[in-house]
C-alpha cells in the first residue's frame, strides 16, 4: 500500500475558509458585473453631454466677454427683457449642469441600491452559481459517526448532500488514489465543455493515440477498436459503465484536443470547487501516479457536482447501454454498470441510483455512489481500499442501511 498523508483539522479549516473566500469573491464579481452592464452606458452618455455643454458654455462666455466693453459704453437703458436675454446662455448652462449632476447622483444612488440588493440576495442564498459553477461543501456535526472496523474499507465517508452534513467518516480527509472514480470528474468536465447537447451526436475516430493508452497501462476498456467511428454520447457511457479507458481518452481528445490539455481542465475544475489544496489529477482515467490524488471527502463533493449536471446524472444512473452498429461491432457493444446491477438486490433501505467504481493496487477496490432511502432522503457514499469488489459493495450496503429512514 502507498503511505498516505493525514490532513488534520488545520488543513480542513483552511479548505473551508478558502471556500468561504471564493464565495465572497464570486458574490462581489457578480454584483460589479451587473452594475457595469446596467449603469455604465448611461453614465458614459452623461459624461459626454456634460463635456459638450461645458465646451459650448465656454464659447458663449467668450462671446459675452468680447461684447462687454461696448455694452458698458452704451447710454441706452437696458430693459428687463434685454437683461434676461443677456444672462440666459450662462444660466441655461448652469441649470442644465445642475440637472445632470442631480441625474448622475440619482444614477449613482440607484446603482448603490441595486448593488446592495444584489449582495443581500446573494448573502441569503445557500449556494453560489456563476457560469453554471457551484461550490460544494459538507461539515461534520456532533452527530457525525466515526466509522470503525465494521466497515472493511480503510477510507470512507457518508454525506447528506441536501443538508451539507457529514454523517459518518473514516479517514475521510486522508489522501487516497481515486483510481477509476476519477472518471466522475472526467465526465463532469467533458459535459461542462460540450458546445451544446447536439454535440453528443458528433463522432470521433478512435486513433491509436486514444486506444493505446489503456493497453499500455493495463486498464479496463469499453471495447472500442482502432479506426472505429464512435459518437460522443457513446464515449460518455463507455467511460462510466464499463470504466473504459478508451472512452475516457476519446472524450479528452474530443473536448480538449489532447489528453494533456484535458487534464489541465480537470485541475481547473478542482480549483473552482475549492479542492486544489487536497486534490490533483495527472490523467483522466485513474491510472496510479503519486501526483494523482484526492480525499474521500473530495470525491463526495465531485460526485455531488456531477449529480447537478443532467447529462452526468443520466449516464451514471444507467445500468446498461448498447452502442450503435459499426463495421467493427455489427451488433453494437453491450455496456454494463456492474456495481448498480450487483447492489440492486441488496437491502440498502432504499435504492442506489448512481455509481462509479475503481481499482488499482495502491487504492484497493473503491467506489462512489448516490442513493435514496424510502423516505426520499439522499446520500453520497465513498469508500476506498476494500479487499475485493464484493467487500466494497458490502460496505456501501451497510452504510446506506445504517442511515436509511423508513417511509
Amino acid at each position: 500500500m502507498n503511505e498516505y498523508t493525514d490532513y488534520d483539522d488545520t488543513v480542513r479549516e483552511r479548505r473551508l475558509e478558502r471556500i468561504r473566500e471564493m464565495q465572497r469573491r464570486k458574490k462581489q464579481q457578480m454584483v460589479v458585473r451587473r452594475y457595469i452592464r446596467r449603469f455604465a452606458p448611461l453614465a458614459a452618455g452623461l459624461v459626454l453631454v456634460v463635456g459638450l455643454l461645458i465646451s459650448g458654455g465656454k464659447r458663449v462666455d467668450r462671446s459675452l466677454n468680447g461684447n462687454e466693453a461696448s455694452e458698458q459704453t452704451e447710454s441706452v437703458d437696458i430693459t428687463q427683457k434685454e437683461a434676461a436675454d443677456k444672462v440666459t446662455p450662462g444660466s441655461r448652462i448652469l441649470a442644465i449642469q445642475t440637472q445632470i449632476e442631480a441625474g448622475t447622483a440619482q444614477v449613482r444612488s440607484q446603482a448603490v441600491a441595486a448593488m446592495n440588493a444584489e449582495a443581500s440576495e446573494q448573502n441569503n442564498s445557500n449556494s453560489i452559481t456563476s457560469n453554471s459553477e457551484m461550490l460544494y461543501s459538507a461539515q461534520e456535526t456532533e452527530q457525525t459517526k466515526h466509522i470503525g472496523g465494521e466497515i472493511v474499507s480503510s477510507y470512507a465517508i457518508m454525506v447528506d448532500p441536501k443538508n451539507d452534513r457529514i454523517l459518518a467518516e473514516k479517514l475521510g480527509n486522508t489522501r487516497i488514489n481515486p483510481a477509476s472514480m476519477t472518471k466522475v470528474l472526467t465526465v463532469l468536465v467533458a459535459a461542462e465543455h460540450l458546445k451544446n447537447m447536439e454535440a453528443l451526436e458528433d463522432t470521433i475516430t478512435m486513433t491509436p493515440e486514444i486506444t493505446d493508452y489503456g493497453y499500455v497501462n493495463d486498464c479496463s476498456s469499453a471495447g472500442f477498436e482502432r479506426d472505429e467511428v464512435v459518437t460522443v454520447r457513446e464515449l460518455f457511457y463507455g467511460t462510466i459503465l464499463p470504466s473504459g479507458a478508451d472512452a475516457a481518452m476519446g472524450l479528452a481528445v474530443y473536448i480538449a484536443g489532447s489528453h494533456e490539455n484535458f487534464v489541465e481542465l480537470m485541475n481547473q475544475k478542482l480549483q473552482e470547487l475549492g479542492m486544489d489544496d487536497t486534490a490533483h489529477m495527472t490523467n483522466c482515467v485513474g491510472v496510479y501516479d503519486e501526483e494523482h490524488y484526492c480525499t474521500a471527502y473530495d470525491m463526495a463533493m465531485i460526485m455531488e457536482a456531477a449529480l447537478d449536471n443532467a447529462l452526468c446524472r443520466e449516464v451514471m444512473a444507467a445500468k446498461t447501454y448498447t452502442t450503435s452498429i459499426t463495421e467493427q461491432h455489427p451488433e453494437g457493444i453491450n455496456l454494463s454498470n456492474w456495481f448498480l446491477r450487483r447492489i440492486e438486490d441488496k437491502d440498502t433501505g432504499g435504492e442506489v441510483l448512481c455509481a462509479k467504481t475503481g481499482y488499482v493496487n495502491e487504492s484497493g477496490s473503491c467506489a462512489v455512489s448516490y442513493g435514496k432511502d424510502k423516505a426520499g432522503n439522499e446520500y453520497i457514499c465513498v469508500t476506498a481500499d476494500a479487499t475485493s469488489q464484493w467487500k466494497c459493495i458490502a460496505d456501501h450496503t451497510a452504510l446506506y442501511k445504517e442511515f436509511a429512514q423508513g417511509d
